[in-house]
This record gives C-alpha cells, sequence and structure tokens, in this order.
C-alpha cells in the first residue's frame, strides 16, 4: 500500500520541525542528525523517510552515505499556503486593535 504523505502532518511532530531547522543551514548525513537527538537512530531514519516522502528533505547519495538537503521549493510552497492565514490573522487583529483603541468602558 501506498500512502502519500501529508506536509502538514510530516511538520507537525516537533522532532521533524528540528530535522528541518538543522538542514536548512547545511546538508547533513543521518547520523549527524541523530547525533542532535535524544532518541533511537532508527526513529531518526523514520521521520527522514516522512520528510522524504513528503518532499520537504531531498536525499543526495554521495558515495556510501545519503546527505540531506532542504527542497527550498516545497518550502516555500508551504510558506505561501500558511502566508494567507498569516494576513487573514494579522487583518483581523488590526480591526480588533483598532477597536479596542476607541473602546471607551461604560460608567
Amino acid at each position: 500500500m501506498n500512502l502519500r504523505r501529508d506536509v502538514f502532518q510530516a511538520i507537525a511532530d516537533p522532532t521533524r520541525r528540528a530535522i528541518l531547522v538543522l538542514v536548512a543551514s547545511q546538508s547533513m548525513t543521518a547520523g549527524a542528525i541523530a547525533a542532535n537527538f535524544d532518541t533511537a537512530r532508527p526513529t531518526v531514519s523514520k521521520h527522514l523517510q516522512i520528510l522524504t516522502e513528503c518532499e520537504l528533505l531531498k536525499p543526495e547519495q554521495n558515495g556510501r552515505e545519503i546527505h540531506y538537503h532542504i527542497n527550498a521549493i516545497k518550502m516555500k510552497e508551504v510558506a505561501d499556503f500558511i502566508e494567507l492565514f498569516r494576513q487573514m490573522w494579522d487583518e483581523r487583529f488590526n480591526k480588533l486593535e483598532a477597536i479596542m483603541k476607541n473602546y471607551k468602558p461604560k460608567k
């Protein structure tokens, strides 16, 4: 059975978000990534598999090692989607702020 992974389910996990932050600055091997976590290496490998299936990470074979890179194009798609909600909430909070500035409590 071939399940398609959902990007938002993938980034809902704090460990996977931490992996994305690590790999955002430089490509890393699974071992180097796992060294940053207090979990078993197979657990980190499962997280890497999920992030790869969602195309948030791109694996690149380099000799015997696989280096994981952030997929900037996919990350931009996610950011663009979230941006719409950020703008909506900014507008709502700005309206609320304007109402609160003009609010005069009844005495």
